[in-house]
């Protein structure tokens, strides 16, 4: 069945960050959106376009509103979600008393999968399509993530925490476990779907901890194991967490 939403469109033909806006915008008054098992089959002027649909497709009707295309988030820490709004602390006392205590949670598959509903439910709440998703070190943070995405048709592109020092032990790994752990999660979600998994050696560090060599080696470590898994499987960018 065919269905359709109809108002003024803005939508893109280029890159906006590499070309003229003349050149990459378009904008579209009175246009229709048409839709068909889950994807868009056509669009145009809505005068154009609404003598070929079939007298039984449903049509909404936007006329004050824009209608653009789903959005991209581009840096989102999805287990992040039940802290939303902690205390503005400075960095390194906002991860010990907020972020890694949620995070511990994530051990738990039940809990990680019912964050990624309500997580995902709000991305979609406000059109975003799109997402590049932090889990934790946990791999299943990562597959409820995924099996959440996949109900909803979403283009996700996640990995897993690798980090092996200056947090809780509940949140370290080891570069041989993030080997193991991100390259099962590679066979078992990067290109399955709209499922793409990305490689997160995370840096992470508190004051008067250890010298900036330690720290190098420590990523240096971390990045070598994911780097391990990248090569064997091809096609995951790695990716550096903030």
């Amino acid at each position: 069945m065919k269905t359709a939403v109809r108002g003024d469109v803005l939508t893109f033909r280029g890159n906006p960050f590499w070309e003229a806006e003349r050149d990459s915008l378009v904008f579209q008054r009175d246009a229709l959106v048409v839709m068909e098992n889950g994807r868009i089959a056509a669009w145009g002027l809505a005068d154009e376009l609404l003598p070929s649909l079939p007298p039984d497709a449903r049509i909404e009707h936007y006329p004050d509103h824009l209608i653009l295309p789903g959005f991209i988030d581009c840096h989102v820490h999805y287990p992040q979600t039940e802290m939303m709004a902690a205390f503005g602390e400075q960095l390194l006392d906002w991860l010990n008393h907020y972020t890694f205590v949620t995070e511990q949670g994530f051990g738990d598959a039940d809990h990680a999968r019912e964050v990624a509903r309500v997580f995902l439910g709000e991305q979609l709440r406000n059109g975003v399509t799109t997402g590049c998703v932090f889990g934790t070190v946990h791999a299943a943070s990562v597959d409820a993530l995924f099996e959440e995405a996949s109900r909803h048709d979403l283009r996700i592109l996640a990995g897993k925490v690798c980090m092996d020092r200056n947090a809780p032990a509940a949140l370290l790994d080891t570069p041989l476990t993030a080997y193991e752990e991100s390259r099962a999660l590679i066979e078992r979600w990067h290109g399955k779907g709209r499922a793409g998994l990305l490689l997160d050696p995370r840096r992470s560090g508190r004051r008067g901890s250890s010298s900036s060599r330690s720290r190098r080696t420590a990523r240096w470590r971390r990045s070598a194991g994911s780097g391990c898994a990248a090569a064997r499987n091809p096609g995951p960018a790695p990716v550096a967490a903030a």
